[in-house]
């Protein structure tokens, strides 16, 4: 009896023991595996933010689809499950069956299925087959600014661009259904079910211009393949706080498709690359040229080189200087652009106009390299401008101390280091604006749903390049630029506009490869606009002031009274036919044709946009006043 109580107490203190350990050591997580086994959970996916336009006009959103999966304790026949969801989806049958005999309490067959098809599916009654609503990001204006936008990817996170960099404010939190199941994963009929509703995404409310992006985008494609290119950009923005309202780059690709290759040679070896090769060939084609490439930038530079040496006090408007056809620096002769034929005698301010690289480099020479290297550093050339893309590259320039007399002559007309477009653009806007650097950027707002504003974004001025002073005598000296010197292509009754051409050769020297540039602002004693127009690899005539100075007039001949900047004529340019006042008619669902007839009877410049016989859109739009030669566009 005594051995029976014994093994009795010891038994029951082993299992007292046993109970307290499952109790406080294995409690938790057998709770966790028994409300998994009990419960079934479905996440609702949030509505991620839409991208706005500085005018509220959509460049991202979302469209309601739905999702497919499969409840693997549910189903009674996977071979007619498989057969139905394969037919309807147009997807593989083994890889749907085998998706479908998966052990597991939820696997998702495809995501982003159109209603027709989801309703087809739900009236099929299918056990073990669940049908959830969901969002597909669409961009309705496709390929429109697609590296500055961005794309998601399958779990609507941002890829590239403001998808990206925005993404904590555009994605919102998922909600989530939670049902009580029984052991086959059948909802409870009296169990508990409970919803957490999910959060919705902020609305990113841009600087970017729709309009403007669109005309930018048409003019850089059009010159292009006017000049059988290798690509091309257009940014502009700004100078006075920094606000990008257009910056492109072509060719482009599609955001709702952005994993088909643009390239023509690529796609049709496709399926014979590795998946290394693949990513890279995307990688490239997602790559922003006005952010993550560099460049030399030649003679556009040589306003930077201007505003420090007028800084500096080393050199004057007045000041003369002779041009020979060259320069013998440092045991090299390094030529003007002109040679054999030279600029002969010439004040500073006519060699900033005739773009003299001598005058330059003497400019350079008074500065010294140690004063010359403080101005890149003032100037920002030696780190990122701050813009709110990622990915952003930073120039390539040479250290101080291996800045020789050769070096500090060819960097003075913007050769021998790399900058990117933006780069170069937010010195030139602190050149024009007073001397303040200030930071690029394309967020403007973030906005709840109901369109009240939760954060209004903000970016900084930084440290002062250059003087009021010099910055007022570097507007009259670009605007006399463009009025007399290189850049008289970019003229416009009316406006008074600054500006500089570049012609940069691409390296190896020699390989007669170039990139056609013109930097121009409006008005010039008041600048509301800068833009940068970058052709590379023209062919035939290169020079910037004849390949990118067209491209720059009709950028600003349309931009500007969009903007609201009235023209100021002259008595020599009210005598011009082409600065009749035009007032922009709504074409707007007449037949394509007839307002092209009426657009080209009255002396317009006419482009064209899709092939439909109805006009959809215009730009300017109706009641804009234009001058009669300015540009127009028809959406088709």
């Amino acid at each position: 009896m005594l051995f029976g109580f014994a093994v009795y107490e010891i038994v029951l203190i082993l299992l007292i023991c046993r109970v307290f350990y499952i109790q406080y050591f294995r409690g938790e997580p057998l709770q966790r595996l028994a409300y998994v086994q009990q419960t079934r959970d479905r996440l609702i996916k949030s509505r991620r933010g839409e991208i706005t336009d500085r005018n509220g006009l959509p460049l991202a959103k979302n469209e309601t689809v739905y999702s497919i999966s499969v409840i693997y304790a549910q189903i009674k026949d996977p071979e007619v499950v498989a057969k139905s969801l394969s037919d309807i989806l147009g997807l593989d049958y083994d890889s749907v069956l085998k998706k479908v005999k998966h052990r597991v309490a939820l696997e998702r067959i495809m995501t982003k299925v159109s209603a027709e098809k989801a309703e087809e599916i739900r009236n099929l009654r299918l056990e073990g087959v669940a049908v959830d609503e969901d969002v597909k990001r669409i961009y309705p204006e496709g390929s429109l600014a697609s590296r500055v936008i961005g794309f998601v990817g399958k779990d609507n996170q941002g890829i590239i661009g403001l998808e990206s960099r925005y993404d904590e404010y555009l994605k919102g939190s998922q909600g989530k259904i939670l049902t009580e199941t029984d052991a086959r994963g059948r909802e409870l009929n009296f169990g508990r079910k409970t919803r957490s509703a999910p959060e919705n995404g902020k609305t990113l409310v841009t600087t970017l211009d729709l309009n403007l992006q669109k005309y930018a985008e048409q003019l850089i494609e059009n010159a292009i393949e006017a000049k059988s290119a290798k690509r091309g950009a257009i940014i502009i923005m700004n100078p006075q706080n920094g606000e990008i309202y257009a910056m492109a780059s072509k060719p482009d690709f599609d955001l709702n498709d952005p994993f088909t290759i643009n390239d023509p040679v690529l796609a049709a070896g496709w399926d014979g690359y590795t998946q290394e090769e693949k990513n890279n060939y995307l990688n490239a084609m997602w790559r922003n040229f006005n952010i993550n490439d560099t460049y030399e930038p030649g003679s556009t530079f040589k306003i930077i080189t201007s505003s420090a040496g007028l800084e500096e006090g080393v050199v004057s408007p007045d000041d003369t200087f002779s041009c020979g056809g060259g320069r013998e620096v440092g045991g090299r002769y390094i030529k003007c652009w002109r040679s054999p034929r030279s600029h002969g005698s010439e004040t500073f301010v006519q060699g900033v106009q005739n773009s003299c690289n001598p005058v330059f480099m003497d400019v350079a020479a008074r500065l010294g390299a140690d004063r010359f290297y403080e101005y890149m550093l003032k100037f920002g050339f030696d780190k990122k401008t701050g813009v709110d893309l990622p990915g952003e590259a930073v120039g390539i320039m040479h250290k101080k101390e291996n800045i020789g007399s050769v070096e500090l002559a060819t960097m003075s007309f913007g050769q021998t280091f790399q900058i990117t477009p933006l780069q170069l653009l937010r010195a030139a806007s602190s050149v024009v604006n007073g001397g303040r650097l200030i930071t690029p950027h394309v967020g403007k707002e973030i906005r709840w749903d109901d369109g009240t504003i939760f954060e209004t974004l903000s970016f900084e001025s930084q440290e002062r390049s250059i003087s009021e002073k010099t910055s007022e005598t570097m507007k009259n000296i670009l605007e006399s630029v463009v009025y007399v010197g290189t850049g008289n292509k970019a003229y416009i009754p009316g406006y008074r506009i600054g500006g500089k051409t570049a012609t940069s050769e691409k390296l190896p020297r020699g390989n007669g490869k170039y990139i056609a540039s013109f930097m121009s602002f409006a008005p010039a004693d008041d600048p509301q606009l800068i833009a940068l127009v970058l052709i590379d690899e023209p062919q035939g005539v290169y020079y910037g002031g004849q390949v990118a100075g067209p491209v720059m007039k009709d950028l600003l001949s349309v931009s500007l009274p969009y903007l609201g900047v009235e023209p100021q004529y002259n008595e020599e340019e009210l005598s011009k036919k082409e600065v009749a006042p035009y007032i922009m008619e709504d074409f707007t669902g007449m037949k394509a044709a007839e307002a092209k007839l009426k657009l080209e009877q009255r002396g317009m410049k006419l482009l064209t946009e899709g092939d439909g016989d109805v006009v959809k859109g215009q730009f300017p739009p109706a009641g804009e006043k234009i001058n009669i030669n300015s540009r127009v566009i028809l959406y088709r």
